[in-house]
């Protein structure tokens, strides 16, 4: 089922999000709901604070990325294949250089900005079978797991870039936070009510 991302504004999207255990309530319908949003939103990522909830858990799936011309094929045919599912996930190493890229974000329609984030990182987490895992990324795949893993420590992108550029865009977040954007996939706004 495809469900409301939730648009800038909404306080989920600030909450530290709290660990689940395997008896989460309905969890494998709902990490198959998030897959089925993140997809027809055309994201490589989504946490569940995008979607109303402020636990730790995300998906992400790079292969629109292996597309890039610029990247050595090891690279492409490693982001062709980066689907994971990360429950109570922990970075516990950040290293290398800091490089900037065009980040964009589901409930930031229409928004983005060059955001600097480290190479490389290690986390740990649990996959959708709870097994505990131990992983070294590094380039795009690491980008977008840190762009995630912010939403499960209440961060958001915009959180990363320059109080200009805040300044600037503050018209523009606004408008998404009133819900005057037009978007092609399915929003909730703050001042919505929640079914």
């Amino acid at each position: 089922m495809k469900l409301p991302i939730i648009a800038y504004g909404d306080p989920v999207l600030r909450k530290v999000g709290e660990n689940i255990t395997p008896d989460y309530p309905n969890l494998s319908q709902l990490i198959e709901d998030m897959r089925e949003t993140m997809y027809y939103a055309r994201g490589v990522g989504l946490a569940a604070h995008q979607i109303g909830k402020a636990i730790r858990l995300f998906l992400v799936d790079t292969a629109p990325f292996a597309d890039d011309d610029e990247l050595d094929q090891k690279e492409r045919d490693f982001l062709e294949n980066f689907n994971r599912v990360f429950i109570n996930a922990e970075i516990i190493e950040e290293s290398g250089e800091e490089w900037a890229f065009n980040e964009g974000c589901l409930s930031f329609p229409d928004v983005r900005q060059d955001v600097f984030r480290k190479d490389t990182i290690i986390i740990k987490y649990q996959n959708e079978n709870f097994e505990e895992i131990t992983e070294t990324l590094t380039g795009l795949a690491a980008r977008v797991v840190q762009h995630e893993y912010d939403h499960i420590e209440g961060i958001v992108f915009t959180d990363r870039i320059s109080s200009l550029k805040k300044r600037l865009l503050k018209k523009r977040l606004n408008n998404i936070s009133k819900g005057n954007i037009d978007v092609d996939y399915k929003m909730r706004f703050p001042n919505q009510k929640r079914k």
